[in-house]
């Protein structure tokens, strides 16, 4: 198990790993409140994938990841992660109006 050091060859390699046996691959997010450390790793089994960063503004990647990885799963590993974003989930939900009760 080797960290991988750079964010896009961890997701690229991560997506690679899930198409080519999406039936046994595991997707595991691990964090360190008193360390401050977050830790992603891809399994099947057989290779390891994992990532290690403490730094906040990764949280936004990592939700990004989380997304690619609900919509492979959700509709098949066939489709290409690149149109994946998580503001079209945001927009697509009503917001409301308003502060309190009506009168």
């Amino acid at each position: 198990m080797v960290y991988i050091t750079s964010w896009d060859e961890f997701v690229d390699r991560s997506v690679q790993l899930f198409r080519a046996d999406p039936e046994s691959t595991r997707y595991v997010m691990k964090y360190r409140h008193c360390d401050g450390k977050l830790v992603l790793k891809v399994t099947d089994n057989k290779e390891c994938l994992k990532f290690k960063t403490d730094q906040a503004q990764d949280a936004k990647k990592m939700e990004k990841l989380n997304n690619v990885f609900f919509t492979l799963m959700s509709r098949g590993p066939e489709v290409d992660p690149a149109e994946v974003t998580g503001k079209d989930q945001m927009d697509a939900q009503p917001t409301k109006k308003g502060r309190g009760r009506k009168q």
